[in-house]
């Protein structure tokens, strides 16, 4: 079997921005929700059997607290925030489950679903389904990939290796040089993906690196300046590893059957009618009724 996680903050992002909106009956904008939903009922005709949500119930995170630029819910627009919760309330309906994460964000739960999917030997393959860089991580050969659903592009070990330069028990390291707009750390000055690629495809991690650019064993432009940087913000630099390392040790299930997908709820039918798309409900019986 294979199993599928799926970031669910990213794709109420990617929907709300892509997809039409939709009123419920009480007048709000609940678009994103249908078109996640409607996604995800769309993996399952693919053939999803096993599937997990992901969410970020509350924008801030511990980081929040190591890191006062940490991302957090400033700027998101009303009409999207206030469907994170209903959107939540929506895939358990449909019969699938969700991770609402709390002290932890989504990426983390991700990392710990693949750690605890990935153990069970009957389990073929692991797919994370988000393009983050930092979910990177977790790929694990071909066992454990990334799918950037929008792209339809699958990255396994060796995409990492071609797409950053380093393994992907690297990327943290990684992330700590180039830092991740995304989470708002900027990492170390004058480090680019091509200079970060290069030392750490050579040396794996950050205490690896030589203090004297003398002592480098690589070829990379600007290398004294690139080694006066990073001696200069090394305390940085492993805060920022930090914050890109994911905490993956999240106990969200104990066998991959509590991830197989037997059907919509009950209630369902009547959450798509609030939502004004009944063919959602459609869809999600004749996929029950097919099993």
């Amino acid at each position: 079997m294979n199993v599928h996680l799926i970031d669910g903050t990213y794709e109420l992002f990617r929907h709300y921005f892509g997809a039409p909106p939709v009123k419920d009956t009480a007048g709000r904008e609940r678009g994103a929700v249908v078109g996640v939903i409607g996604s995800l009922l769309g993996m399952i005709e693919a053939g999803a059997t096993h599937l997990g949500v992901a969410t970020d119930h509350v924008i801030e995170s511990f980081r929040n607290e190591m890191w006062p630029g940490y991302k957090s819910g400033e700027g998101i627009e009303p009409e999207l925030l206030n469907q994170f919760h209903p959107f939540e309330d929506a895939v358990r309906a449909a019969g699938i489950v969700v991770w609402p994460m709390v002290e932890l964000e989504a990426d983390d739960g991700l990392a710990a679903a693949a750690g605890l999917a990935s153990a069970e030997g009957r389990v073929e393959q692991v797919i994370i389904c988000t393009p983050d860089k930092d979910l990177s991580q977790c790929v694990m050969g071909e066992r454990i990939v990334q799918l950037d659903r929008r792209k339809r592009e699958v990255r396994d070990e060796s995409g990492v290796v071609e797409k950053f330069g380093v393994l992907p028990a690297s990327i943290p390291d990684y992330l700590a040089l180039v830092g991740d707009s995304a989470d708002g750390f900027p990492g170390i000055p004058g480090w680019g993906a091509k200079s970060t690629g290069v030392v750490l495809g050579h040396y794996g991690h950050l205490e690896a690196i030589p203090t004297s650019a003398d002592q480098w064993n690589v070829d990379v432009r600007g290398a004294a300046r690139l080694s006066a940087n990073l001696e200069a913000n090394r305390e940085a630099a492993f805060l920022f590893r930090d914050l890109a390392t994911l905490r993956a040790d999240a106990p969200l299930f104990e066998s991959v059957d509590e991830l197989r997908w037997r059907g919509p709820t009950p209630g369902f039918a009547a959450l798509c009618d609030d939502l004004g798309s009944s063919d959602l409900a459609r869809r999600a019986t004749a996929l029950a009724e097919a099993l």
